[in-house]
């Protein structure tokens, strides 16, 4: 005699909807508005409430508590870029310039990203280097603010590993823009790509937990907007946006594998890294 089928599983929080997906931590079954994206699947409101009261009372002192609060990652790559702004400075004062005019520095401009160099000079490390360089402190000091307030968010959601990939596919994602689409003769140079990279990151992981975007794309028009004045490149952001997206993409595309995850936005990063040192020769020339 047949046995009867076995009834779906249904949300615990919400019983008249059948789901497949259970917290990854307490391995409750949640419906699409109750998963909120975690480092590995989702989660539901609950463990995500405690998770966030044990973060918040874990407070030690000193850089541990700091790297809890914000971040290891978000804090280092902070480091990273004030580290080569001062070295910039430092350069430009050694020839005669204001430390101010860092830009002016032949640290500077050995590594920001000139797209007629990166062709005609093989100079291919531009791509990158350019996404660690800022013009002048205001610069530097607007885009450390908004990498610790989205990029902390990010690395808690996803993890070091898959924040970094996808931190650093987004910078590509904004220099294969710039490459392929820019001024071949303009110098470009900021972690502004890879910062709307995170917040199209964000903007896709909220999509799939079912969470309110109205806010952050209010964020992101505003942004935009601003980029359309003289000085910021447009197509860097836009193209870091792009790429941040893709990549979120793939982490969800292969949520099911975690272990695929970080090499599936590395793929990402490795074709973006193609593109950009491959596609301009068209570009550059066609001028």
């Amino acid at each position: 005699m047949d046995q009867p089928a076995p009834l779906p599983a249904t949300c615990y929080r919400h019983p008249d909807r059948p789901t497949g997906i259970v917290c990854t931590r307490c391995g409750r079954p949640i419906c699409p508005e109750c998963m909120v994206p975690a480092s590995v699947g989702f989660q539901c409101p609950e463990c995500v409430r405690a998770g966030n009261a044990t973060v918040r009372t874990a407070r030690t002192g000193g850089l541990r508590a700091a790297g809890r609060r914000w971040g290891v990652v978000t804090l280092a790559l902070i480091a990273l870029n004030v580290a080569m702004f001062v070295v910039t400075a430092v350069s430009a004062f050694s020839v005669g310039n204001s430390p101010a005019d860092n830009q002016r520095s032949p640290v500077f401009v050995d590594l920001a990203q000139w797209p007629a160099g990166v062709h005609y000079l093989d100079e291919w490390w531009r791509v990158l280097t350019a996404a660690f360089l800022h013009i002048g402190p205001v610069h530097l000091a607007m885009n450390m603010l908004a990498l610790l307030i989205f990029g902390s968010e990010l690395e808690r959601q996803l993890g070091r590993a898959r924040y970094v990939a996808v931190y650093l596919a987004s910078a590509l994602g904004g220099a294969v823009a710039i490459q392929v689409l820019g001024d071949p003769n303009v110098v470009v140079a900021g972690a502004s790509a890879a910062i709307y990279g995170l917040l199209g990151a964000l903007g896709v992981l909220m999509l799939a937990g079912r969470q309110d975007v109205r806010g952050l794309l209010t964020l992101l028009a505003i942004n935009v907007f601003i980029s359309f004045l003289p000085g910021i490149s447009l197509l860097g952001h836009l193209g870091g946006l792009v790429a941040g997206a893709l990549a979120a993409g793939v982490l969800l595309l292969v949520r099911r594998r975690p272990q695929f995850q970080v090499a599936g936005v590395g793929l990402l990063a490795v074709v973006l890294l193609v593109v950009a040192l491959t596609v301009p020769t068209l570009t550059v020339l066609n001028l």
